[in-house]
């Protein structure tokens, strides 16, 4: 992924991971690795520890402690 320098790396990851939720590619199950991420993106935990921050707060994913963060299954809101 080439990164805009006018906006910060974790939004522009937030947003890039969001769109694979909602276009099916990452299913409701499908887990998050906060170290898969660090190496598809190139970026630093804490970097990564925002964006998964994000995508909570936005309800697309959960995090279960000793788990790992899951895609939620919106349909069932």
């Amino acid at each position: 992924m080439e990164f805009d320098p006018t906006r910060p790396k974790w939004r522009q990851i937030r947003d890039a991971i969001a769109r694979k939720i909602e276009n099916g590619e990452y299913p409701p199950g499908y887990l998050i690795s906060a170290v898969q991420l660090e190496r598809d993106f190139g970026v630093a935990r804490a970097t990564v520890q925002k964006v998964t921050s994000a995508l909570r707060e936005d309800g697309l994913i959960r995090t279960e402690t000793g788990m790992g963060s899951f895609v939620t299954d919106r349909t069932q809101r």
